[in-house]
């Protein structure tokens, strides 16, 4: 239950403003019409709309469309430490910590996850299409998770306002869903993260938004395949032994023989007990990188390819990265789990596979 936002009060609360509502803001709540009344002079300042994108210069030519407010999930799912604060402190609190190995049991409940993870992108990805919104895609994530019974990670993570991320056309990442139609000839990447029984989860994938009038670019496909390749040759590399540090090489190596460059802002790391942990895995060459694979490591690579410069940009959102030259970025995830003799790619697609899509 949502506790009382008048300063000092605490109280469980199950008013909420009319005003907010009908704004269709984020929820506010109060025990009593008291409370209510003796924060009014102060709450009601949220009912100001000031734009935090005017006088913002984009990019490219993508622009943000109205995001509504955060969904909730029902009671009965066991929820992540931070679904009702926004804050992951104990999460930070582990934050450089040496990575610890999941023992069997941990790893059993991991495949778990990874398959509602699995099913809710397969379900994403097929209903993407020409017309529709982000926002839709996200009610189809959310709903598609929480009826397995589990939550969806980045809903209120870190005050995250949905779902899942949808990062289009020259979004590098974190894009946040929203009510802009699809057009033909973007690419979409949608990110899905799951927590269930007390471990996460992390995938992603780019597809094409293509009909009958345009389809994707041949250079914009060259891309993407691109960005599948750079995961799929740091996959390889992976088994106990592995200096992390090294997938950075390879990852590079891939990207630029074809004219690409790697973002170096955002990188793969640790995740399951935490959303996200040690270790850090950057995606390009001569990085810092700490650490080797071991049995029993479990971590996402998510390389995150761009057409031009790696250089990003943070739009006033606080959340979307873009490319500082506008132009396109692909990325593609998987979680995977060293084992004694290589490597188990737990979200690995159950029909199919990226690839197809380029045959």
């Amino acid at each position: 239950m949502a506790t009382c936002e008048t300063p000092g009060c605490g109280k469980p609360a199950k008013l909420q403003c009319p005003t907010c509502n009908k704004m269709q803001l984020m929820p506010s709540s109060f025990c009593s019409q008291e409370c209510f009344k003796s924060f009014w002079v102060l709450h009601k300042a949220k009912h100001v709309i000031v734009d935090p994108f005017a006088g913002y210069t984009f990019t490219g030519p993508l622009r943000p469309a109205r995001v509504t407010p955060m969904r909730s999930v029902p009671a009965h799912i066991p929820r992540p430490e931070y679904a009702d604060t926004g804050k992951p402190v104990i999460e930070d609190r582990a934050r450089g910590n040496a990575v610890v190995p999941y023992n069997q049991q941990e790893i059993e409940i991991l495949r778990e996850v990874a398959k509602i993870g699995r099913d809710a992108l397969d379900i994403a990805g097929a209903k993407a299409c020409v017309g529709m919104t982000t926002e839709e895609l996200d009610i189809i994530v959310h709903e598609a998770i929480i009826e397995r019974n589990a939550y969806p990670s980045p809903l209120n993570y870190r005050g995250f306002p949905k779902s899942c991320c949808t990062s289009i056309n020259e979004v590098i990442c974190h894009g946040i869903p929203d009510q802009r139609p699809l057009e033909a000839g973007d690419i979409l990447n949608v990110d899905v993260s799951v927590y269930y029984k007390g471990m996460h989860i992390d995938l992603n994938e780019t597809f094409f938004i293509e009909d009958e009038t345009k389809k994707v670019d041949d250079a914009t496909k060259k891309l993407v395949h691109n960005a599948y390749m750079c995961l799929e040759r740091a996959i390889a590399m992976c088994k106990p032994g592995t200096m992390y540090r090294d997938l950075g090489d390879t990852i590079q190596y891939v990207a630029t023989k074809e004219g690409f460059d790697v973002v170096r802002s955002y990188c793969g790391h640790g995740t399951g007990r935490f959303f996200h942990c040690t270790p850090n895995i950057p995606h390009y060459k001569n990085n810092k990188a700490i650490g080797v694979m071991k049995p029993g490591h479990v971590f996402t690579i998510e390389p995150m390819i761009n057409a031009g410069s790696w250089h990003d940009r943070l739009w006033p959102d606080d959340w979307t990265v873009v490319t500082k030259d506008g132009k396109k970025s692909a990325q593609f995830e998987h979680t995977l789990l060293i084992t004694d003799t290589g490597v188990e790619v737990l979200t690995r697609r159950t029909k199919g596979s990226y690839v197809d899509r380029f045959v």
